[in-house]
């Protein structure tokens, strides 16, 4: 199971501390964390990830595998920018969101309209029409997204090898 994270590059100490307790709960989980190989919070999940066994990938914008942080362990080098994004949530089942500015924003987006599910810790919320949207699924704990996470993400993946069989 792969379970991406998303936040900013340039996190709070807080944001920090949410990420790694993520990465932390995603490992002893069994769960691979993909993100976007930097830092901020994509530093700190792969840092509590690394710290409890498990495995991560960092999809980087540039073309030079050096950039990851030092706890990716597959960096994939896209040189294609902030087009990444798109490769960050789309090679996972859930998507979990930790802080963010408008780079996190543009792959909620991108995760929302592939139907992937976005948990949201301190993140982003979204209104249409004046009316809140719920796309989102908030929560307020690291154990509470992971738990979220590895649930959506294995409904989903059930679906998707019961829709490759009626085929």
């Amino acid at each position: 199971m792969i379970i991406s994270v998303i936040g900013d590059s340039s996190c709070s100490p807080e944001e920090a501390k949410l990420a790694q307790s993520v990465g932390e709960l995603l490992a002893q989980r069994g769960a691979i964390v993909v993100c976007g190989g930097l830092g901020g919070v994509m530093e700190a999940v792969c840092r509590g990830a690394k710290s409890k066994g498990g495995s991560t990938i960092g999809i980087l914008p540039g073309q030079d595998s050096s950039m990851a942080n030092p706890w990716v362990d597959i960096p994939v080098v896209t040189g294609i920018g902030e087009a990444r994004n798109v490769v960050v949530v789309k090679s996972a089942q859930a998507v979990i969101a930790i802080g963010g500015s408008y780079g996190t924003l543009s792959e909620i987006a991108y995760a929302l309209k592939s139907e992937i599910p976005v948990i949201g810790l301190n993140t982003w919320s979204l209104s249409r029409n004046g009316r809140e949207d719920d796309s989102i699924i908030r929560v307020q704990s690291a154990t509470e997204a992971v738990g979220k996470a590895i649930s959506l993400a294995k409904r989903r993946k059930n679906y998707e090898i019961a829709s490759l069989r009626s085929q």
